[in-house]
């Protein structure tokens, strides 16, 4: 077993910006190509995955592996949900592009910025298969994070979510 000098430990909710809500499962020091490695094991629920990711990747990258965030940091992003949509007036293509960037860092307040900006009321307005993609991943790498810093369920959660974002596209109407 690998002395643990990092933040993490057995049995913490961990956030990989990738793959989203995790739990580690161990620290665990191995023979690769001759060189002995340490890795942070985190389990995924989701998708019943485990994912082997280098200590040393976890101590210098930003974007890495990092801890759930905190109550302040949630409040930032659903008030981030409830603020008003902003729409840049250019192409689709390029929105989308800096939408999946925002998805690819984990980040809940950016996470929230998208959903913010691409939700539609399924009663009222229609939206796209690619706009719902990506909302859909957003919804998924943020629910479980929300979920967890709540301590509610994630379908509680999801209902939690869906009356911010109604509430607030009703009061832009």
């Amino acid at each position: 077993m690998v002395k643990n000098e990092y933040m993490f430990n057995p049995g913490d909710f961990v956030v990989y910006p990738t793959r989203g809500v995790g739990r580690v499962t161990g620290i665990q020091s191995e023979n690769v190509c001759g060189q002995q490695l340490d890795f942070v094991s985190v389990s995924f629920q989701k998708d019943k995955a485990t994912v082997k990711i280098p200590l040393t990747k976890v101590k210098k990258e930003a974007s890495s592996l990092r801890q759930i965030s905190s109550d302040e940091i949630m409040d930032s992003a659903v008030r981030v949900l409830r603020s008003k949509a902003k729409i840049r007036r250019v192409q689709w293509s390029r929105r989308s592009q800096e939408y999946l960037e925002k998805i690819k860092t984990g980040n809940p307040i950016m996470l929230a910025e998208v959903l913010r900006d691409l939700y539609r009321d399924p009663e009222k307005a229609e939206q796209t298969y690619s706009e719902r993609q990506i909302y859909d991943q957003a919804l998924s790498l943020f629910l479980p994070e929300y979920a967890l810093v709540h301590k509610m369920k994630e379908d509680e959660a999801s209902l939690k979510l869906a009356s911010i974002l109604k509430n607030k596209s009703e009061d832009e109407e």
